[in-house]
């Protein structure tokens, strides 16, 4: 890149953090993109492409980097879903490295949520963010491990600045972090929350990071870190073993694929519960029959709905973790079927869905794109804010809360069930809503999105895919637009504040319940390319950070 561009673009970039309002940055170009809802992550992951990386190093040093400076949304103590493109095979693989329930899961316990204290790590899944990342890496990676890791154990190392996002999860839960001694000592100096700027330093994650980098997984699933995990977990009622981390492996899927108005839309398969959602309305709604209810109306977001509370049910009978129970995915998404639920759609009413918990808050999506053309979409998560809000007293890791998203029993009783196939089992993996996706138009990928904000993330990721594809809507306007959203229960719409009056008016006429939904409980990343440009945009919901070059 020329270096006038270079300079251009960098005092383009310095103006915008200079603003004090939260937005929505994107910009264009045509090389190389990321999107991360952490500036470090985006930053570290342009200069991995920089420095001879492709895609895919990128996106395993931005979900590193994520992990350590925005530690409420992700780690390596948690686990995700990627999708990933590869220029010269012209196609899209999957890989799940989601946590499972240890072999001595105390299933009966999930009955009694929420736990106490004393037990909260009994939610806690065997990590699988190092084994995925490790293997996506081996797969497609161009730079050396070590080279994709160093940037994590620097930022560790050398500190970050508390971000927005960051600085009012310290406030809103300070509570119960507090209590951790690990997240104490490093977030609540003096006793009180860190505040937006302050700059933190995690010398024993740095020290974590630094043996995963040198040895690869076995430096984590193994030995000094693996001691200090399964000690964390055990003292909090966890059942995590030795064995159970020995066990773990990343599963390669076939990715959900739907053809749509000359796209072809890639998205992540069950235990992902988002892409079905997402396979599910595009397979309902063609694109003149969106366009002819306009952009944001009331009946467009109404027809939505409906078809989004058909795929909230679908996800309550019959989603499970695949490998753990049979998941008939073709006929969950069969056009037949489909077909006939859409006759039950109206335009003036409301159908009800049966309430079930499905609670998920944190997640961190990201996407990165470079200059060969490939690639990746990918979501990482520990569940709630700081997962179980513990952390290994020596390795500095966070512990996920993940096995939180198994599901109740009392609450499939509205379905006639006796048993959730999304109940907790050895080795099970919980359904989640994390939603990577990619589309594919003449062979090229033309935009790559996903979410976080747990069950809103399929509802958000398909209103922004929608706003793209049929509305031709940019990156930079999807991303701060209103979104809705279908909450598990009841017959309600939560829309964020501000909506307008004559809206909500048209929604109450067609029988939907209408709520508010907070700004902040969602954020989507996205990258559209267009023409040989990339337009990368991030979520201003999260603060997040857009940057080509």
């Amino acid at each position: 890149m020329r270096r006038g561009v270079s300079l251009s673009l960098g005092l383009l970039w310095a103006v915008v953090l200079v603003l004090a309002a939260p937005r929505a940055p994107a910009q264009r170009a045509a090389r190389a993109a990321a999107a991360t809802e952490n500036e470090l992550a985006t930053r570290e992951a342009l200069a991995q492409m920089r420095a001879g990386g492709n895609a895919v190093d990128a996106a395993v040093t931005a979900a590193l980097v994520a992990g350590v400076a925005s530690p409420t949304s992700s780690g390596i103590g948690g686990g995700g879903f990627a999708l990933v493109w590869m220029a010269a095979d012209k196609k899209v693989t999957t890989l799940d490295f989601r946590e499972t329930a240890p072999k001595g899961v105390d299933a009966p316990a999930f009955e009694k949520r929420p736990l106490p204290p004393a037990e909260r790590a009994k939610l806690t899944g065997v990590p699988g963010e190092v084994a995925g990342l490790f293997e996506l890496h081996r797969r497609h990676g161009k730079r050396s491990w070590k080279e994709v890791v160093e940037p994590a154990v620097r930022v560790a190392k050398n500190g970050f600045a508390v971000n927005p996002h960051l600085g009012a999860m310290l406030k809103g839960s300070e509570k119960d972090l507090k209590a951790d001694a690990g997240i104490g000592a490093l977030f609540y100096p003096g006793g009180k929350p860190a505040a937006v700027g302050a700059l933190v330093k995690n010398e024993k994650l740095s020290a974590t990071l630094a043996k995963i980098a040198a040895e690869g997984p076995p430096g984590f699933y193994q030995g000094a870190v693996s001691a200090d995990l399964v000690a964390a977990a055990r003292a909090h009622g966890g059942a995590l073993t030795q064995a159970d981390l020995d066990a773990y492996k990343p599963v390669e899927r076939n990715a959900i694929k739907v053809s749509w108005e000359g796209h072809d839309v890639y998205t992540m398969p069950a235990p992902s519960a988002g892409g079905m959602l997402l396979a599910q309305v595009l397979r309902l709604f063609p694109k003149a029959e969106l366009v002819k209810h306009g952009y944001q109306s009331g009946v467009y977001q109404h027809v939505l709905a409906e078809g989004m509370r058909g795929a909230v049910a679908d996800r309550m009978r019959y989603l499970s973790d695949p490998d753990q129970q049979k998941v008939d995915l073709d006929g969950l998404i069969g056009e037949k079927r489909l077909a006939a639920r859409k006759k039950t759609i109206a335009l003036d009413r409301t159908h009800a869905i049966p309430r079930f918990g499905l609670e998920e808050h944190g997640t961190h999506h990201l996407v990165t794109a470079d200059a060969a053309g490939n690639v990746v979409s990918l979501t990482t998560t520990v569940n709630r804010v700081f997962g179980t809000k513990l952390t290994g007293s020596a390795s500095g890791v966070v512990l996920n809360d993940e096995l939180d998203d198994f599901t109740k029993q009392k609450d499939v009783a509205p379905f006639g069930m006796k048993e959730s196939p999304n109940r907790p089992r050895p080795g099970a993996r919980p359904v989640s809503s994390m939603t990577p996706t990619l589309v594919v138009k003449d062979g090229q990928v033309v935009l790559a999105l996903g979410g976080s904000g747990g069950t809103t993330i399929g509802t958000n990721v398909t209103q922004l895919l929608l706003g793209r594809l049929a509305f031709g809507k940019s990156p930079a306007e999807l991303v701060k637009s209103p979104r809705f959203y279908i909450p598990t229960q009841g017959s309600s719409i939560l829309l964020e504040k501000g909506a307008a009056p004559s809206l909500i008016e048209d929604l109450k006429w067609r029988g939907e319940v209408v709520g508010t939904m907070p700004f902040t409980s969602s954020g989507v990343q996205m990258i559209a390319i267009e023409n040989g440009r990339k337009l990368p945009a991030s979520d201003p919901r999260k603060h997040g950070s857009a940057k080509a070059e």
